[in-house]
Protein backbone atom coordinates (compact mmCIF):
# COMPACT_ATOMS: atom_id res chain seq x y z
CA UNK A 1 0.00 0.00 0.00
CA UNK A 2 1.64 3.20 -0.95
CA UNK A 3 2.01 5.66 1.75
CA UNK A 4 1.00 9.43 0.87
CA UNK A 5 2.04 13.24 1.78
CA UNK A 6 -0.64 15.47 1.32
CA UNK A 7 0.62 19.23 0.96
CA UNK A 8 -1.85 22.04 0.75
CA UNK A 9 -2.48 25.69 2.21
CA UNK A 10 -5.94 24.53 2.42
CA UNK A 11 -7.45 21.96 5.35
CA UNK A 12 -10.14 21.48 2.97
CA UNK A 13 -8.42 20.49 0.08
CA UNK A 14 -5.99 18.16 2.12
CA UNK A 15 -9.39 16.52 3.31
CA UNK A 16 -10.80 16.21 0.26
CA UNK A 17 -7.96 14.45 -1.10
CA UNK A 18 -7.34 12.64 1.71
CA UNK A 19 -11.00 11.41 1.44
CA UNK A 20 -10.75 10.09 -1.56
CA UNK A 21 -7.24 7.89 -1.23
CA UNK A 22 -8.18 6.64 2.22
CA UNK A 23 -11.61 5.23 0.49
CA UNK A 24 -9.58 3.76 -2.44
CA UNK A 25 -6.60 1.79 0.16
CA UNK A 26 -3.97 4.29 -0.42
CA UNK A 27 -2.70 5.54 3.19
CA UNK A 28 -1.87 9.01 4.52
CA UNK A 29 1.00 9.21 6.44
CA UNK A 30 0.82 12.53 6.76
CA UNK A 31 -0.54 16.27 5.48
CA UNK A 32 1.46 19.81 5.67
CA UNK A 33 0.30 23.25 4.67
CA UNK A 34 3.31 24.90 3.07
CA UNK A 35 6.30 24.35 1.23
CA UNK A 36 8.97 23.92 3.67
CA UNK A 37 6.68 21.92 6.05
CA UNK A 38 6.53 19.82 3.08
CA UNK A 39 9.89 19.22 2.59
CA UNK A 40 10.47 18.72 6.67
CA UNK A 41 7.76 16.23 6.64
CA UNK A 42 9.04 14.26 3.12
CA UNK A 43 12.53 14.02 5.07
CA UNK A 44 10.78 12.69 8.20
CA UNK A 45 7.96 10.32 6.92
CA UNK A 46 9.62 9.00 3.79
CA UNK A 47 6.45 8.80 1.69
CA UNK A 48 6.03 6.70 -1.51
CA UNK A 49 4.29 9.84 -3.22
CA UNK A 50 3.79 13.66 -2.80
CA UNK A 51 0.83 15.30 -3.71
CA UNK A 52 1.53 18.94 -3.75
CA UNK A 53 0.11 22.46 -4.41
CA UNK A 54 1.28 24.99 -6.09
CA UNK A 55 0.36 28.18 -4.74
CA UNK A 56 1.53 28.00 -0.83
CA UNK A 57 3.02 30.97 1.76
CA UNK A 58 6.46 30.40 3.16
CA UNK A 59 7.62 28.02 -0.37
CA UNK A 60 6.21 27.21 -3.08
CA UNK A 61 4.83 24.14 -4.35
CA UNK A 62 7.73 24.76 -7.34
CA UNK A 63 10.41 25.25 -3.98
CA UNK A 64 9.58 22.38 -2.11
CA UNK A 65 9.52 20.35 -4.91
CA UNK A 66 13.02 21.14 -6.33
CA UNK A 67 13.95 20.80 -1.99
CA UNK A 68 12.53 17.50 -2.09
CA UNK A 69 14.03 16.08 -5.42
CA UNK A 70 17.49 17.33 -4.29
CA UNK A 71 16.96 15.58 -1.08
CA UNK A 72 15.88 12.47 -3.18
CA UNK A 73 15.78 12.77 -6.76
CA UNK A 74 13.59 9.37 -7.06
CA UNK A 75 10.75 11.55 -5.00
CA UNK A 76 7.56 10.68 -6.69
CA UNK A 77 5.72 14.19 -6.64
CA UNK A 78 2.11 15.25 -8.37
CA UNK A 79 1.58 18.82 -8.74
CA UNK A 80 -1.71 20.33 -7.51
CA UNK A 81 -3.21 23.36 -9.69
CA UNK A 82 -6.25 25.94 -10.05
CA UNK A 83 -7.17 26.34 -13.54
CA UNK A 84 -5.11 28.81 -15.20
CA UNK A 85 -1.73 28.03 -14.14
CA UNK A 86 -0.87 26.22 -17.22
CA UNK A 87 3.29 27.76 -16.47
CA UNK A 88 3.66 26.94 -13.10
CA UNK A 89 2.99 23.16 -14.31
CA UNK A 90 5.16 23.14 -17.13
CA UNK A 91 8.12 24.59 -14.68
CA UNK A 92 7.23 21.73 -11.98
CA UNK A 93 6.89 19.32 -14.84
CA UNK A 94 10.72 20.42 -15.92
CA UNK A 95 11.65 20.29 -12.09
CA UNK A 96 11.10 16.41 -11.96
CA UNK A 97 6.88 16.43 -11.04
CA UNK A 98 5.46 13.22 -12.44
CA UNK A 99 1.95 14.61 -13.17
CA UNK A 100 -0.47 17.10 -12.13
CA UNK A 101 -4.41 17.35 -11.21
CA UNK A 102 -6.81 20.35 -11.37
CA UNK A 103 -8.68 21.43 -8.69
CA UNK A 104 -11.51 21.03 -8.16
CA UNK A 105 -10.32 17.32 -7.38
CA UNK A 106 -11.90 14.82 -9.97
CA UNK A 107 -11.54 11.19 -7.54
CA UNK A 108 -11.09 9.32 -11.39
CA UNK A 109 -8.85 11.81 -12.11
CA UNK A 110 -6.74 12.09 -8.97
CA UNK A 111 -6.43 7.97 -8.75
CA UNK A 112 -5.55 8.05 -12.31
CA UNK A 113 -2.09 10.04 -11.60
CA UNK A 114 -1.50 8.42 -8.78
CA UNK A 115 -1.14 4.93 -9.67
CA UNK A 116 0.18 5.83 -12.95
CA UNK A 117 3.00 7.42 -10.90
CA UNK A 118 3.35 4.57 -8.00
CA UNK A 119 3.42 2.35 -11.59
Amino acid sequence: MAKILIVDDAAFMRMMIKEILTKNGFEVIGEAQDGKEAVTKYKELQPDLVTLDITMPEMDGLGALKEIRSYDPNAKVIMCSAMGQQAMVIDAIQAGAKDFIVKPFQADRVLEAIKKTIG
